[in-house]
């Protein structure tokens, strides 16, 4: 994931860690250490002051992006979490764990205040909507899922893909999602119905 003003990279990977880089030179800049199993997802905040990480040790952990100090630890999930994100505002975290379910937790207290349950199986990719009010989910039920972000309602169940779903993001006008699959497609959805319905 890269930092908002694109001059870092932050990477999470197999060896427990998550690594800050200088983006034009390249360097290692610091390393996040302390999840005890490995680092599945790494995201900024919209600001650049943290970073979330995501872990196979079941939790999720907030960081300086400065210092690379880690800020808070999320518990709650009873498997390995596969994907984190911070909502545009940068106040609340989804993730999204191989537990079924995904969590919205408050970014600056590390308090679960949601979960969404529907999926069927491990739930890989999470996103918010650029707007923050709604969040997408790729499970490897297939399916692809969209969930209001105020109340963890589901919304919209994509049918479509005929394997795992590995990876969804929102389009930056919130009107479309694409969706990457083990079926060896990518799809694009339209749910420019849920934009501008009240």
């Amino acid at each position: 994931s890269y930092s908002p003003d694109g001059q870092r990279i932050v990477t999470a990977s197999l060896d427990k860690t998550a690594k800050v880089w200088d983006a034009n030179a390249g360097q290692e800049l610091f390393t996040l250490k302390g999840h005890s199993d490995e680092v599945n997802s790494a995201a900024y905040s919209a600001d650049g002051q943290r970073i979330v990480t995501a872990s196979a040790d079941q939790t999720a952990r907030i960081w300086d992006a400065e210092t690379g100090q880690r800020i808070l630890t999320l518990h709650g999930h009873s498997d390995r979490v596969w994907s984190v994100s911070f909502s545009p505002d940068g106040k609340r975290i989804v993730s999204g764990s191989f537990d079924k379910t995904l969590k919205i937790w408050d970014a600056e207290t590390g308090q679960e205040t949601l979960a969404l349950i529907g999926h069927l199986h491990n739930i890989k990719s999470v996103a918010f909507s650029p707007d923050g009010k709604r969040i997408v989910s790729g499970s490897w039920d297939k399916t692809v899922k969209v969930w209001d972000a105020e109340t963890g309602q589901e919304m919209l169940t994509l049918k479509g893909h005929s394997d795992y779903v590995y990876s969804v993001s929102f389009s930056p006008d919130g009107r479309r999602i694409v969706s990457g699959s083990g079926d060896k497609t990518v799809k694009i959805w339209d749910i420019s119905s849920l934009a501008t319905s009240p």
